[in-house]
């Protein structure tokens, strides 16, 4: 069974985060893990709603989607969280799955400052969402398994949403119904 994994902060999740789950689904994945990053080694803490209500945002909003699941297996491993350590513990507790990673082209710009980013790219396929059009893969990666998602995609990001929230703006038609109301309620 090929399973994507969907890598974010989710910070929070948005209609953006569906949108590319349902491309890469095309891609002959038979399920979605959106895997919930606490601390991603490479961006900024600051701004970062507590793990915990993005963990519980995602479970909400994704509960009625049957091919997507949130694994929080991050939550349980050392901090920051690399991604070649998620990906072995997962081949561990899975070995019959074939994991594929999903990715923004931003992530895939800066692949070469991952942990073991050669191991990733020799052992797995990766799935790319372009955050530009006409994205086109580095030459440096182009000999690996790497596909890029060929249609538009909504404009949306966690920044802009979080922007909005601080601005008392309405990002209701930004988020599934399950995040604005779980935002909302908590004053997040």
């Amino acid at each position: 069974m090929k399973t994507g994994l969907f890598f974010g902060s989710f910070n929070p999740l948005h209609n953006g985060h569906l949108q590319i789950a349902q491309k890469s689904l095309e891609y002959h994945l038979d399920k979605i893990w959106f895997v919930v990053s606490p601390l991603n080694p490479l961006k900024n803490e600051s701004g970062l709603i507590p793990a915990e209500d993005r963990l519980i945002m995602a479970k909400q909003a994704l509960e009625k989607y049957p091919d997507f699941e949130v694994c929080d297996i991050e939550f349980n491993m050392p901090k920051p969280s690399y991604t070649i350590n998620t990906l072995e513990a997962l081949h561990s507790q899975y070995p019959e799955l074939n994991f594929v990673l999903i990715i923004g082209s931003d992530s895939l710009d800066q692949f070469h400052l991952w942990k073991d980013f050669n191991r990733i790219l020799q052992n797995y396929h990766i799935i790319v969402y372009p955050r530009k059009p006409d994205y086109t893969i580095p030459k440096s990666y182009q000999l690996f398994n790497i596909a890029v998602i060929k249609s538009a995609l909504l404009p949306i990001s966690s920044t802009q949403i979080r922007e909005m929230i601080r601005n008392k703006q309405d990002f209701s038609a930004l988020v599934p119904s399950e995040v604005h109301k779980y935002l909302s309620i908590r004053s997040i």
